[in-house]
């Protein structure tokens, strides 16, 4: 197909003419959207350095501030295109029935999203916390908006969603400071139990991991059919706890030895040992 110079002519000068008309709102749509980035940036600076002069939670600090930025960017762009001539009306229905759409599809993940604000903001634990929840146990190394990280005792890494984790038990070993060892012993009949007892409260005194108060306790549990229980139930740091927990069972067996105490062939745990 043979163009007309003529034509050719009057495209130019059409397109020179629409450019000319149009260079206004292109340049201070241009220039509002580099000055409105370098404003976000300067926002979200102050108000992170806002955020950590209050002492607020790093994990809540670092989801509001990218909350704001994501925000503010988004009036941004809307800002930016309406500067360009573009209808907004039809575009932020757009963008509204997009996100019905992703909803929809993402449910479990804005279940753990809403999850994921709740504990941060009701704070049922703490990174550096041991809690049991979900049917694992585990040390919080981070809090996620979807899932929270746990290392359990076994250096191993557990991912568990924040839907789940703030609609369910949650057990804090670590937010009152120290803990109780649940240990029970087993003797045989023929043993004098007031004897054993003050062999136990003994072992107990001497070690210094474990604390005078609150005062360790030394009680009959339960009388079986072959053998009398005894609860031993120490205190301890958190930080101790593992070490009184196996240091208390072992320094009883050795000064039952040395006193001719027989200790039935089990014994029972009443509780979990947590490092």
């Amino acid at each position: 197909m043979n163009l007309d110079p003529n034509q050719l002519t009057d495209y130019a000068s059409t397109f020179v003419k629409v450019l000319i008309d149009y260079s206004p709102k292109l340049i201070s749509a241009f220039l509002i959207l580099f000055a409105g980035l370098y404003t976000i940036r300067l926002i979200n600076r102050f108000i992170r350095s806002m955020m950590v002069k209050r002492d607020l939670d790093p994990t809540l600090t670092k989801f509001l501030s990218d909350i704001l930025l994501w925000v503010l960017r988004v009036l941004l762009f809307v800002t930016f295109i309406s500067n360009l001539g573009i209808e907004t009306s039809s575009f932020v229905a757009i963008l509204g029935a997009m996100g019905l759409a992703v909803g929809l599809s993402l449910q479990g993940s804005l279940s753990n999203f809403a999850g994921g604000m709740l504990i941060i903001l009701f704070k049922p634990f703490k990174v550096g916390h041991t809690i049991e929840a979900q049917g694992v146990v585990g040390t919080v190394s981070e809090i996620q908006i979807f899932v929270t990280k746990l290392i359990n005792a076994n250096n191993q890494t557990i991912f568990v969603p924040n839907g789940s984790l703030s609609n369910g038990t949650i057990i804090n070993y670590s937010l009152q400071g120290f803990r109780r060892a649940d240990l029970t012993i087993a003797i045989s009949y023929d043993t004098d139990i007031k004897k054993a007892k003050n062999i136990i409260t003994d072992v107990l005194n001497s070690n210094p991991k474990i604390l005078k108060t609150p005062v360790a306790e030394v009680s009959v549990k339960n009388l079986t059919d072959n053998a009398i229980q005894l609860a031993v139930r120490p205190w301890a740091n958190n930080e101790d706890f593992a070490a009184v927990f196996s240091e208390t069972l072992e320094s009883c067996k050795l000064a039952f030895d040395a006193a001719g105490i027989v200790v039935q062939p089990y014994v029972r745990e009443s509780s979990k040992v947590n490092s």
